[in-house]
């Protein structure tokens, strides 16, 4: 299996070759400033007590507090967090958000616990981390099986250990009414959809209007993802969840799918479509590909079968170093993660920066502002991209690596 946090070293060594960067901030930037490990001990429904283990890891601060999203997932490990931080210090770089990169993640299926088993496991991972944290230091955020609710449980017990006036600003996720910002449900989907038409529009891989797409996933991130692509006059015809996926090359109709979804919990089965699993999603006749669920999917094994003339990164580290190659080869242009799925950590900031300035903005004026920093990232790194004559990954790489640089 390939190692994330190797994968990611590997993408920045890369860039700072081609551009020549300071060897010694490179040295820097690929080592983490802090990694944490904490074991919170929970008193279960049964009144017996159980020890969780939590970790944050903070990669780099020097562009501002460290930001990023804290998981809940069995199989959360300290390789894991690491990767995942660096990689937010570089998101926050590319798309120009004034944070470092942060990571957080317990060890547990929060499926199997209850909703005060699980309350009382997020207060606790606040109690043993707060003096690590607040809107001026680390800023958490939700990720894989976290949400709205548990930073709202977070910032109260933030609140009651610290007393922090803006102790509000220490989470961003929250939900609407508490803090939380409009247009952020959206936003990872709708920003990766702003940098795809900036693609189209310089007509990356040939991709126009009329053509065919197919997501992996179809979450909240890549569903509203296809919505946008629908309007854009693109046409989805395939789909996946974790228990596989569908396709009809004629197109699919999304809301029926999404109310199918809702009715069966899957997409399995759908009547206006045929059967196929994961891997066969990644390798259909497709114009544009769009792997927007689980990492290291495209390999060394697939990259070859792969028949899009354009890849869109919504998932994090979908793209394996060799699958890259394979691409770059075939001059199929992947437009990389830390671009395409950076919509989510822009629309954090913008919720932070309400927070600490006790504004409230609508949700017209957030999507406007994400529209227009989103593309303006898109072509910073297509001009390093054609500079250096590279991947757009690499070229990204050599934007936020640059940018960070200049403030260490």
């Amino acid at each position: 299996m390939t190692n994330p946090f190797e994968t990611a070293k590997s993408q920045l060594m890369q860039a700072a070759k081609i551009a020549k960067l300071d060897e010694d901030k490179i040295e820097q930037l690929l080592a983490t400033d802090r990694c944490v490990e904490v074991s919170i001990p929970v008193k279960m429904d049964n009144g017996k007590q159980k020890i969780f283990t939590g970790f944050r890891s903070q990669h780099n601060n020097a562009r501002g507090p460290y930001k990023g999203g804290i998981r809940y997932h069995q199989d959360v490990n300290l390789d894991e967090v690491r990767a995942l931080s660096f990689w937010m210090s570089f998101k926050n770089a590319v798309v120009n958000v004034p944070f470092g990169g942060g990571k957080g993640g317990i060890i547990v299926n929060p499926k199997e616990l209850s909703a005060g088993e699980l309350e009382r496991l997020s207060r606790g991972f606040v109690q043993k981390i707060y003096p690590l944290i607040g809107p001026e230091v680390d800023v958490p955020a939700p990720d894989v099986n976290t949400n709205g609710q548990i930073m709202e449980w977070m910032v109260d017990e933030y609140k009651n250990l610290t007393g922090h006036p803006k102790a509000l600003a220490t989470f961003t996720g929250k939900p609407l009414g508490k803090g939380g910002s409009e247009g952020r449900a959206e936003a990872t989907g709708f920003g990766g959809v702003y940098v795809f038409e900036e693609a189209v529009k310089n007509s990356l891989g040939g991709v126009v209007k009329g053509n065919t797409m197919a997501l992996q996933g179809f979450g909240n991130v890549s569903s509203f993802f296809a919505q946008a692509a629908q309007k854009l006059g693109f046409k989805v015809v395939a789909l996946s969840d974790s228990k596989g996926g569908i396709v009809n090359l004629e197109g699919l109709d999304l809301d029926a799918v999404a109310e199918h979804k809702k009715q069966t919990g899957s997409l399995k089965d759908f009547a206006g479509a045929k059967n196929i699993t994961n891997s066969e999603l990644l390798e259909l006749p497709v114009d544009v590909l769009v792997p927007g669920a689980l990492e290291n999917v495209l390999t060394a094994d697939n990259a070859d079968k792969v028949k899009a003339k354009l890849i869109v990164e919504m998932a994090n580290g979908p793209t394996t170093p060799e699958a890259d190659a394979i691409f770059a080869k075939k001059n199929i242009p992947v437009i990389p993660d830390i671009l395409a799925n950076s919509g989510g950590v822009c629309v954090s900031y913008y919720e932070w920066y309400q927070n600490m300035n006790n504004e409230v903005w609508s949700k017209e004026d957030v999507l406007e502002k994400l529209s227009k920093q989103i593309k303006q990232a898109f072509v910073d790194v297509y001009e390093l991209q054609k500079k250096y004559n590279t991947t757009f990954r690499t070229g990204a790489y050599i934007l936020a690596a640059e940018r960070i640089i200049a403030k260490m």
